[in-house]
């Protein structure tokens, strides 16, 4: 099994937490205000361990950003916010006098942008730190409960390997947590398993 060990892990909360600086330095530009991004933790799971306490979905329903992307290896990156969440992220990003109305109909542009920055930002660091060619799609996005979102990565009988980034996200002194999931098979994980080992050595 081509798991990875806690250095791994370490290695690859480094690399997100520089991308995680980069998508706060754009974000900042667009609030007009500073803005705090961290990935406190990372965790690997096969997607047979996955379930809505595994992944502390404790409300029931979330904004989730999606993109592929490829190039040295392949994978799904997913972006989940709570919907309560989300909606507060884009008023802190579109400005707080707008309703609740206001926001609903820029609901997926705006999560779309936040997604584009926050995943582009993490894929980028990690091209740079691990020396590797990612391309990725346009981000699409969708509400679903927190079954569904279980469901839709079972469902996934390719990508058996989970990625799991905890994310702190402050705007505005207003402070929401994330998730950022990557899904990737056998066959990708041991490509990411073996850049990590280079980057290590490196070191």
């Amino acid at each position: 099994m081509f798991n990875l060990t806690d250095l791994h892990l370490d290695a690859l909360s480094e690399v997100f937490n520089i991308g995680a600086g980069r998508a706060a330095a754009s974000l900042s530009e667009i609030v007009g205000e500073e803005v705090k991004l961290s990935v406190p933790s990372v965790e690997i799971r096969r997607s047979e361990e996955l379930n809505v306490q595994a992944l502390q979905l404790e409300q029931s329903h979330f904004g989730i950003v999606k993109q592929q992307f490829s190039g040295t290896f392949s994978a799904e990156a997913s972006l989940l916010f709570s919907e309560e969440s989300a909606l507060e992220i884009m008023r802190d990003m579109m400005g707080s006098q707008m309703s609740v109305e206001e926001l609903a109909e820029f609901e997926q542009e705006a999560m779309c942008e936040l997604g584009n920055i926050i995943l582009n930002a993490c894929l980028s660091a990690m091209a740079d730190m691990l020396v590797i060619q990612l391309e990725s799609s346009l981000p699409t996005y969708t509400v679903y409960s927190a079954d569904e979102v279980i469901q839709n990565i079972v469902d996934l009988e390719d990508q058996v390997y989970i990625l799991i980034l905890h994310i702190n996200l402050e705007i505005e002194r207003r402070q929401v947590n994330g998730r950022l999931i990557f899904l990737f098979s056998s066959g990708s994980l041991s490509s990411l398993r073996t850049k990590i080992d280079s980057f290590l050595q490196n070191i």
